[in-house]
């Protein structure tokens, strides 16, 4: 009996939820008018978004990166060793593989960037300016008080508090909605440098001085203790040049002191005599600083990293539009919607009410 009053509850549950079906069916037939006025009118205003909003353009600059892994240097390692010089291994270091696209959303590569200048039109003009007044934001600053006019010549350095923060604003502005930093295939070492702005020129100018600023400061910091090493060696081997030049001219101006010496003075030969021995050492200490200058060139050529630019952003630009039959469509499912809400909730707050 338990079973078949169950069963019985049961089917009268399903029938009344297809009859309250039904009923809400029949509820929005009635107001099939007020459906289409509400999707129609959302159609225009998505026809008029899709008309007045400004296209997007997309500059692409796509780069292999090969980091060196310093296999070549093997046969060196025991010279250097000797000589004094560490070679490393091409691992480990500042900047390993995919750290190079944190760079690219970093602050101070982004405002360097910005702060750069770049050919508008036969013009030069800093790329911060040329986002600032496409954008109108000097028009906004004004407006307020404790902003103002602003300028953004001059050194970094130098910058105000009210300079800083509106670059950081920006910053933080392309870094979510302009920039795009990406490997297609996590296989491969290809880096993809999108961005995306409605100002064609500067999307492209922007897109090759941040690749270019970048690439430059990785390659600077992944080489620079091998180029120091090299800078400090080139500078002794210069230095004991010269002394090593100075020793030879002062044998020969002592032995031109006393040209026709007599055997029997051994005192004559002395000036002369120490003066070969300086040169004997500079020599030596010369053949050593030479050899692990060269060592230390072979170092450096090794861990340098190889970046190869595939394809740079090129003119015209790919232009990403919201077609107008697109903009018309998706306002008219949103406005239908929106109205079966409307409808629905206003309903359930008469039921409620009553």
């Amino acid at each position: 009996m338990d079973n078949t009053a169950q069963q019985d509850q049961d089917g009268i549950s399903l029938k009344d939820i297809i009859l309250k079906l039904k009923s809400y069916i029949k509820f929005l037939k009635k107001r099939w008018l007020g459906l289409i006025l509400c999707g129609v009118l959302a159609g225009i205003i998505g026809l008029l978004y899709a008309t007045y909003k400004k296209p997007i353009y997309i500059a692409t600059c796509s780069f292999v990166l090969e980091e060196s892994k310093g296999p070549g240097l093997s046969q060196y390692a025991g010279l250097a060793s000797i000589a004094g010089i560490d070679l490393g291994g091409g691992g480990g270091g500042v900047f390993e593989g995919d750290n190079i696209i944190a760079l690219y959303t970093s602050r101070t590569m982004i405002a360097k960037t910005l702060l750069d200048t770049a050919n508008f039109d036969g013009k030069s003009q800093l790329l911060i300016d040329r986002y600032v007044d496409f954008l109108h934001l000097r028009e906004k600053w004004v407006k307020k008080p404790n902003i103002g006019v602003v300028s953004f010549t001059g050194p970094f350095e130098k910058f105000t508090r009210v300079q800083d923060s509106l670059l950081i604003d920006m910053v933080n502005t392309i870094n979510k909605t302009v920039l795009i930093v990406n490997k297609p295939d996590k296989k491969l070492n290809i880096i993809d440098v999108d961005v995306q702005f409605g100002d064609e020129l500067f999307a492209k100018n922007f897109d090759d001085k941040l690749v270019s600023t970048v690439n430059d400061f990785y390659v600077k910091t992944k080489t620079k203790k091998s180029t120091l090493n090299e800078q400090i060696l080139q500078k002794q081997a210069d230095s004991v040049r010269l002394v090593l030049n100075s020793s030879i001219s002062g044998v020969a101006s002592a032995l031109d002191a006393a040209p026709n010496a007599n055997p029997a003075l051994l005192a004559l030969r002395v000036p002369s005599q120490r003066k070969q021995v300086d040169v004997q050492a500079t020599s030596a200490i010369y053949a050593e600083l030479v050899k692990n200058l060269e060592l230390s060139k072979i170092s450096l050529r090794q861990e340098t990293p190889l970046i190869q630019v595939i394809d740079n952003p090129i003119l015209p630009l790919s232009v990403e539009k919201f077609g107008k039959i697109k903009g018309l469509l998706v306002g008219f499912l949103l406005g239908i919607v929106l109205a079966i809400t409307y409808f629905t909730f206003s309903k359930l707050y008469y039921i409620i009410i009553d």
